[in-house]
């Protein structure tokens, strides 16, 4: 009983005396609401970069993977310095994607195995770099 009359004569003293909401205190109110919100805010659009990076990172690994293979593939070329790449699939997401493929002889003259480089870039921003080795079969 005695710790309800203290919190009684607490909220009136520092209540003023006044029962209600004062001005002051729904002004700190939503200045901490608008602190939250802001906060929320700014983690929804750092969620939202990471997401669309991490796609981007992924289509573009996929792209230069199915490259490699294609260009492992290939009949060997002697001296070549690029083989063409594919067709990029006709789908909304290689939009602005490019692909651009080097190759190298190890030795000079070649010996039969090249370095072959896969390049993917997005919207002329480069995105993933393949690197591997192709032998002559």
């Amino acid at each position: 009983m005695q710790s309800y009359r203290l919190a009684r004569w607490l909220n009136k003293v520092l209540s003023g005396g006044n029962p209600g909401v004062t001005l002051l205190e729904t002004v700190i109110a939503l200045a901490i609401l608008g602190m939250v919100s802001v906060t929320f805010l700014g983690a929804l659009s750092s969620i939202s970069q990471s997401t669309f990076i991490a796609d981007e990172q992924t289509t573009a690994e996929s792209l230069a993977r199915s490259q490699m293979e294609r260009v492992k593939a290939a009949e060997y070329v002697y001296g070549a310095t690029g083989y063409p790449p594919a067709p990029l699939p006709p789908s909304e997401d290689y939009i602005n994607y490019s692909v651009a493929i080097t190759a190298g002889a190890l030795t000079n003259p070649d010996a039969g195995i090249q370095k072959i480089t896969v390049t993917v870039n997005h919207s002329d921003k480069t995105v993933f770099v393949l690197e591997g080795y192709k032998g002559e079969r």
